[in-house]
């Protein structure tokens, strides 16, 4: 597939944005905060940085992207809808009886999806199986794993983490969603684990900051050119929760709240006035 450019790339998140708004609000459930804020990141994945064929999901030679931060699957399948790898159409059975589109992603139901995830801090310890077993082999295909920031507090990530440095594993890059919301609660008032970067590289890894929803800095990021070899790499996205939406942005009642009528009408409005 040709490579988009940035400003095609924006048009592509405000798009799968407001689908996976309808989504949320028709299905009457979904984490439409973390959605809004990890949206930017999953469009430049799919569709300028990952290797995939959706006519053949399970190709070897594929990159793999393990979306850790499972509960926001909506934009996930809204994602690879865009991308080919499901119906469009099917966007409208999120949540519904008998549905393949549940509320966290399943590898065995939905093509495109690498690993079952939702039990937040299990995403990085299987993509760093994932990138040692492509160094065992020989293969060249890459491993992205996305995780959220309170999600970091877990510490398997940070065995993971241990284990990405010892096997130099720079085929791996982790990007954080760093929204610095939790369900219910700020990160600053949990378990503060910022600034983020400055431990990444304590634990032997090359780490960026980036914004999360400037495309040029995605893309740069994202890039394997110039990274420092036998080292994982770590990108802290800072984002916003709910981005796009003016009552949701930075809102932590918007961790899985569902918009009334009104509110649909809005938030849709104001990201249809984005994209012209």
């Amino acid at each position: 597939m040709k490579p988009f450019t940035p400003d095609e790339l924006r048009a592509k998140a405000n798009q799968i944005r407001r689908r996976d708004l309808q989504a949320v609000f028709e299905a009457g459930a979904g984490h439409i905060g973390g959605e809004m804020s990890v949206t930017d990141i999953l469009t430049a994945l799919y569709f300028n940085v990952l290797r995939v064929a959706p006519q053949n999901p399970l190709d070897p030679n594929r990159d793999r992207l393990v979306l850790s931060k499972g509960h926001t699957a909506c934009v996930l399948y809204v994602t690879l809808a865009e991308r080919g790898f499901i119906p469009k159409e099917e966007i409208t059975t999120f949540l519904q009886p008998m549905s393949r589109l549940n509320g966290h992603p399943n590898r065995t139901k939905v093509p495109g999806v690498e690993t079952n995830t939702g039990p937040l801090g299990h995403g990085l310890p299987v993509a760093v199986g994932m990138a040692k077993a492509a160094k065992i082999s020989g293969a060249d295909w890459k491993t992205y794993v996305v995780t959220g920031d309170g999600e970091m507090q877990e510490g398997s990530n940070w065995e993971a983490i241990m284990a990405a440095a010892q096997f130099g594993l720079d085929n791996l890059t982790l990007i954080i969603d760093h929204n610095r919301l939790q369900q219910g609660a700020r990160l600053a008032d949990t378990n503060n684990l910022a600034p983020i970067a400055p431990r990444l590289e304590a634990f032997g890894w090359e780490a960026v900051e980036i914004d999360g929803h400037n495309m040029d800095e995605i893309l740069a990021a994202l890039s394997h050119e110039g990274r420092t070899p036998g080292k994982p790499r770590g990108i802290v996205a800072h984002t916003n929760k709910g981005h796009g939406i003016s009552f949701m942005s930075d809102n932590v009642a918007w961790h899985h709240k569902v918009p009334n009528a009104e509110q649909y009408a809005q938030a849709m409005a104001e990201l249809e006035e984005a994209a012209q």
